[in-house]
């Protein structure tokens, strides 16, 4: 398990592995205890509920988590997957940027 995830909800992000590759998404959400993460349109699924009183039940079209070794950063400049480095600017904040392009993540 990895200490430092490089990767925060909202981050444009590509799949590099897997049957989806070669789809991108937005992070919807990270799972930090097993390094997953959710992306918006990515690894769909079909689920078959029952009905309750707040839906109708039914078979739905559902994202899962994919692991975090099967994801890549997508570089702000030319949208192709990109690695993540970290730097201090000169007021001394910490900030993620694009090893492929040097521009800045956050």
């Amino acid at each position: 398990m990895t200490n430092r995830l490089k990767v925060k909800k909202g981050d444009k992000v590509i799949v590099i592995s897997g049957r989806d590759k070669g789809k991108s998404g937005e992070v919807l959400s990270v799972i930090k205890k097993s390094d997953r993460i959710l992306v918006r349109g990515v690894n769909i699924v079909k689920r078959h509920t029952a009905p309750s009183q707040t839906s109708q039940g039914g078979i739905i079209d559902k994202e899962i988590s994919i692991h975090i070794s099967n994801i890549a950063h997508i570089d702000p400049k030319d949208n192709k997957a990109t690695r993540v480095g970290y730097k201090f600017l000169e007021d001394g904040r910490k900030v993620r940027f694009s090893k492929r392009s040097e521009d800045l993540i956050d």
